[in-house]
């Protein structure tokens, strides 16, 4: 994304966005993958209101705070098991950050690994594990130090030149090779998304984490998971990695966690939580009473609803969908994603896979006119993201697919 989006937001609700001039837009990307639970959810912004009326701020790290210890309590119920002790900041460049920090505390080392083509935020902390170079500008430099980088599990164009599944995951196996030959040997943490959003949706092979936590076991290295994108039933299930059968060290929260508000949470083991120490970590406004109350309201809606049952559904549905239009579009190269995370990558010839970068952006615009809001990103800019609200109807699906189709054929023309 390069620029703002010719859109002036009025008003939305569930997945339907309104502009200033009553135009009205079937919202496919959300915010960036946040309002999971639909624009202006009734159940959310009332208890924020509650809130609201009894208090705003007294710091959840000087104060005891009723809606923060709630959050917490149901964090350490739900997340992966071991997962009890969780520490709240504003967004997730933050939980990244802290997680990061709290890696290094309780390992006593200070290497990181992360993978190429990954995001995890815009601080200098979080763009030195941020694997694109693009992102990184030479001028905000330098980044931190002790940062090593594995190939990405990125099977439509595998960094070794391998084909899944005959390559027996070497990409997850490689992990070992970076801890030995580009380390000293003094890594504290391996982080990495379940899902690459920013990279350009891509899924890791089903074994990929497995193998990758074997290695990270051997060498005493925590496992550090960002669900910035992934968490809250918007894969599928509640959380990304879930689809993996492993369960990390420490997970990082933000986007989805309140629907729109301002949050995020680093979540871990109890036994790398308790070292950090009074002053190693703080955030003055982190675990806002206000944000807190509604992502408690918000988790409650995802539970109720069965959200994650909903996206797997929807994304089933759409995925059906757009390899039907990868028949009849040549522009597209690969179709992928689970749940109601789904990339379409588009190139202008399949064999070579050139990235088709200006013709993604086209789709997008044009799509725009037809009344439907998509991402586009990925590392080379030729990826088309859905991830649109997961209360998003069957019929608003179809309009979306609808104009892609259209769009793409003319593009093509």
């Amino acid at each position: 994304m390069s620029k703002l989006e010719p859109v002036v937001v009025s008003r939305a609700s569930g997945a339907t966005i309104t502009d200033t001039e009553g135009k009205e837009y079937v919202d496919c990307f959300s915010g960036i993958s946040v309002v999971n639970t639909g624009h202006s959810n009734p159940k959310v912004i009332e208890a924020a209101k509650k809130q609201l009326d009894n208090y705003t701020h007294a710091c959840a790290y000087v104060y005891y705070s009723e809606p923060v210890a709630k959050l917490a309590e149901k964090l350490a119920r739900i997340a992966p098991s071991g997962l009890q002790k969780t520490f709240f900041s504003n967004s997730g460049a933050e939980a990244v950050e802290c997680g990061l920090k709290l890696a290094r505390k309780f390992t006593k080392k200070h290497e990181i690994i992360a993978l190429m083509r990954s995001f995890h935020g815009r601080t200098l902390g979080t763009l030195s594990v941020t694997g694109q170079a693009g992102r990184r500008s030479y001028s905000m430099g330098p980044y931190l130090g002790s940062i090593a980088f594995a190939p990405t599990p990125y099977c439509y164009r595998c960094p070794l030149g391998l084909e899944f599944p005959k390559c027996g995951i070497e990409c997850a196996k490689m992990i070992e090779d970076v801890v030995r030959y580009a380390t000293s040997g003094d890594v504290a943490a391996f982080i990495a998304e379940p899902i690459l959003g920013e990279g350009g949706i891509i899924v890791p092979p089903e074994d990929y984490f497995k193998e990758a936590k074997k290695i990270l076991d051997k060498y005493g290295i925590l496992f550090i998971a960002d669900e910035v994108q992934t968490g809250f039933a918007r894969t599928g299930k509640l959380f990304g990695i879930e689809h993996y059968n492993v369960i990390p060290d420490i997970m990082c929260f933000a986007k989805a966690i309140a629907n729109g508000l301002p949050l995020g949470a680093c979540t871990a083991r109890t036994d790398i939580a308790d070292s950090f120490q009074p002053g190693d970590h703080l955030s003055t406004f982190g675990g806002n009473p206000v944000c807190c109350a509604a992502a408690l309201a918000n988790i409650e809606f995802i539970q109720e609803e069965d959200l994650p049952k909903r996206a797997t559904e929807s994304g089933r549905y759409v995925m059906h969908r757009l390899e039907e239009l990868k028949s009849k579009h040549k522009l597209i190269g690969d179709v992928r994603g689970k749940g109601l995370m789904i990339g379409l990558e588009l190139v202008k010839n399949r064999e070579s896979k050139d990235p088709a970068s200006s013709e993604t952006a086209k789709v997008r615009a044009l799509c725009r006119d037809k009344g439907v809001l998509i991402g586009s990103g990925g590392v080379l800019g030729n990826v088309l993201r859905i991830q649109p609200p997961l209360v998003i109807s069957q019929s608003q699906l179809d309009i979306a697919i609808d104009a892609v189709d259209q769009s793409l054929k003319e593009v093509e023309a």
